[in-house]
């Protein structure tokens, strides 16, 4: 027989209440580490994708795009990691950076439900989805490439084998489809042709969206809140190397941009060029003309916004984020040494984008997709910004 209740309430009673709090404490770090039992299995079904389209905006655009049609569809999604390309230093191969080091997965969960693509496959994908029930869906048009015209292409090349080896996947059969498309208007399409009942987990080789993120999708980025790791590093480079207030600068100048811009010159391109609807209009009718000013600014074009927005703001300094040369001499010349001119060219692109995200003004590149993630950052926090070529640009129909 055990001892009497009323010992076993003294005993409870005399642990120290100290002691309590931290049991309390540790069941709850556990459990945001991920520890203890496996979430539960969504009857609704799952969304999965490769985020296999260009570098980081371009993955941003795509992932604003992939959260709206997982809830279209009430299929949580399976957060992938970014892709970022070391081919020029260490480890000279993909990098995949799980989504919660730069961000906080957990303001996602107030516009939809999902999970990170690394615990669906830890703790649902052995149960929920082996191996030999691992199903690919695309576009018939995509499995045209394979051999036998039937099979998806979901490991073809770089980037894509590399980001399903990571998890150890390998495709069992293929779904085709056509006719549809990823728009909100084929909603109900894609609920009755793939069932969750059925169809629980919806692999694709890319992601369910456009490119640029469409206008109704650019107020999903409130949900995207940089994790406190970053906010620290960010936050650091700000108070050692600026004086506020600060304009930042992104310059996008190199090589292979100066090539797309060509085909604005040679008329290949028009006003909707990559990510230009953020500052042209997402109406092709009545979109403004894209200049070379807006695409490739010149020096002289960069020192002209620049002067405008250190006088209006009182700048004391000014952050250069930028894929090549920076102009911090000609810059830190043409202020007469007078503002402090800082360009850090970090490893980690992310930390750009905060540091140009927390300026007093911004002024980017309207057809770089990188300047589109700042741009829409600042919009949601009614913080200020322009583009070079454009001083004023419009509204947009969704403005936050």
């Amino acid at each position: 027989m055990g001892p009497p209740l009323v010992d076993l309430r003294r005993a409870a009673m005399a642990v120290p209440p100290v002691l309590v709090l931290l049991l309390l404490l540790l069941v709850v770090v556990m459990a945001a580490a991920g520890g203890g039992a496996a979430p539960a299995w969504d009857a609704a079904g799952y969304l999965l994708y490769c985020p296999c389209m260009g570098r980081f905006g371009n993955q941003a655009e795509h992932f604003l795009g992939a959260l709206a049609f997982a809830r279209a569809l009430n299929r949580t999604l399976a957060v992938p990691p970014w892709i970022e390309y070391r081919h020029h230093r260490p480890p000279y191969t993909n990098l995949h950076v799980p989504y919660a080091e730069h961000f906080k997965l957990e303001p996602l969960l107030r516009y939809h439900r999902v999970i990170s693509l690394e615990a669906f496959m830890e703790k649902l994908a052995p149960v929920h989805w082996p191996p030999g029930k691992r199903v690919a869906y695309c576009f018939e048009a995509a499995a045209q490439r394979s051999a036998d015209k039937s099979t998806c292409p979901m490991k073809d090349g770089n980037p894509f084998g590399p980001f399903w080896d990571q998890f150890q996947v390998n495709f069992d059969k293929s779904e085709l489809f056509k006719g549809i498309s990823f728009s909100s208007a084929y909603k109900d399409h894609w609920i009755q042709r793939f069932s969750p009942s059925e169809h629980p987990v919806l692999a694709l080789p890319g992601a369910p969206a456009q490119f640029p993120v469409l206008e109704e999708h650019r107020p999903l980025h409130k949900y995207i809140v940089w994790s406190d790791d970053m906010v620290k590093k960010g936050e650091a480079y700000i108070h050692s190397l600026l004086v506020r207030p600060y304009v930042g600068i992104h310059l996008r100048i190199g090589s292979d941009w100066k090539n797309a811009c060509n085909m604005l010159k040679d008329g290949t391109a028009g006003p909707h060029f990559m990510a230009s609807p953020q500052c042209v209009g997402y109406d092709r009718s009545a979109a403004v003309p894209l200049t070379m000013d807006m695409c490739l600014p010149d020096l002289k074009e960069i020192k002209r916004a620049l002067k405008l927005w250190v006088e209006k703001t009182e700048a004391k300094s000014v952050y250069i984020a930028t894929d090549s040369e920076p102009y911090t001499t000609e810059i830190q010349q043409f202020f007469q040494g007078k503002i402090k001119v800082v360009s850090l060219q970090p490893e980690v692109p992310q930390i750009d984008l905060y540091i140009l995200g927390q300026s007093d003004h911004f002024i980017g590149n309207c057809v770089s997709s990188f300047t589109a993630f700042v741009k829409r950052e600042r919009d949601v926090h009614g913080k200020p910004s322009s583009f070079f070529g454009m001083d004023h640009p419009p509204r947009l129909r969704d403005e936050f």
